[in-house]
């Protein structure tokens, strides 16, 4: 039996990514934060309480669904060794070229044996918008005018549903924020950073695309 070989793009939900927004197959629309993160084990155990009781507050108070994401993946240091690199050409001293290359093997040797994770927290935010039919005036009026006013309707419904979600965006933002964290949106690229990363684990990040830099 042949075995039928489907592309990849049919077993994901995305339909596209525009101005920041996610939008789904199935309609729905969903907003990516990318929040700081905090070292909570450094705080003091009254600074450890304030925390827990302010996330506590934040998350009674919200009456939609939202998703906490957390992304491991492992860094990227290629750039880095190729900055060392370049500083190893242009020194004229021997010993301390030398002792740039023996870094370099070093910190490859290690990294090839201790992945160096960075963590990533992302709140996700969703909103599910339904589009309603336009009521028919008659068989030829239908056919003369269906097709710009179900288009003006379609869009009327995408504007009403864009500012429903940067209303949820908002929210959610000033209530991480009294916990003392930053949120930002994330932008187009870095939205197909962040699945390019999720649906390839094997492979390494991007060059060039840093969404950590936002936190």
């Amino acid at each position: 039996m042949a075995e039928v070989s489907l592309p990849t793009q049919q077993f994901v939900d995305i339909k596209e990514v525009r101005n920041g927004v996610l939008y789904l197959k199935q309609g729905g629309m969903r907003k990516i934060l990318i929040v700081s993160g905090v070292n909570f084990d450094l705080k003091s155990e009254a600074e450890q309480t304030a925390i827990l009781n302010s996330f506590q507050n934040f998350i009674n108070t919200i009456d939609f669904p939202v998703q906490f994401f957390v992304h491991s993946r492992k860094v990227n240091i290629e750039a880095y060794l190729d900055k060392m690199r370049e500083r190893g050409e242009k020194e004229d001293n021997e010993l301390l070229k030398i002792q740039i290359g023996e870094y370099i093997e070093f910190i490859r040797s290690f990294v090839e044996q201790n992945a160096i994770i960075n963590k990533t927290f992302f709140v996700i935010v969703p909103y599910e918008s339904t589009t309603a039919a336009a009521p028919s005036a008659g068989v030829l009026s239908g056919i003369l005018s269906r097709p710009a006013a179900a288009d003006v309707q379609k869009q009327q419904s995408e504007h009403a549903a864009l500012d429903q979600l940067e209303l949820r965006v908002n929210e959610i933002a000033d209530g991480i924020g009294q916990i003392g964290l930053r949120v930002t949106p994330l932008s187009d690229e870095e939205i197909i950073e962040l699945f390019y990363n999720l649906y390839n684990p094997q492979l390494i990040e991007k060059k060039g695309l840093e969404i950590t830099k936002k936190q």
